[in-house]
């Protein structure tokens, strides 16, 4: 409820309320709520804009970013947001890609650029992506980059599972 106030601000700057989703993201050890990544259908794809004060990713640069399988960020087998499964995957290409290529997880984003205080602003766009496979997953935060390969490590060669939100419709 933190976030209902900047939530309703970015809902009334759309075209259409129907066409607005969002992920309250938390910080998976701290359990720390980080701030929102509000998710609109463009005419180009759907757009992820993070608006994260996230000062617990301590590394600037870029973070590896996906839509995961499960509506659910808790942890499981001792395995921080194990429950979002892996990377959304309809098509069960079980391959790691770019967000536009045809080949791989329909759930592989562009990475999420954290600048040197650990903020996120900066959109992404998933151009396969339509809003109507979104709901009931979850988005995720993973420490460092991604090479979107499967080499020479599996889903981009990321690190551990950092930050997650569950997709919903506002």
């Amino acid at each position: 409820m933190k976030y209902l106030f900047a939530i309703s601000a970015l809902f009334f700057s759309y075209n259409s309320f129907s066409e607005l989703m969002f992920a309250e993201m938390v910080d998976l050890k701290s359990g720390e709520d980080l701030g929102v990544i509000e998710i609109y259908q463009s005419k180009y794809g759907v757009v992820f804009t993070p608006h994260l004060q996230a000062a617990k990713i301590h590394q600037a640069g870029l973070n590896g970013f996906h839509v995961h399988e499960f509506g659910s960020c808790a942890s499981k087998d001792g395995i921080l947001g194990a429950s979002a499964g892996g990377h959304f995957d309809p098509a069960k290409t079980k391959k790691h890609g770019f967000p536009w290529s045809d080949d791989n997880h329909l759930g592989d984003l562009p990475p999420l650029y954290s600048d040197a205080h650990g903020n996120m602003k900066t959109p992404v766009l998933a151009p396969r992506l339509k809003l109507s496979d979104l709901n009931g997953r979850s988005v995720m935060i993973h420490v460092g980059g991604d090479n979107h390969a499967d080499h020479p490590h599996v889903s981009g060669g990321g690190g551990e599972r950092l930050v997650c939100g569950v997709i919903k419709k506002k």
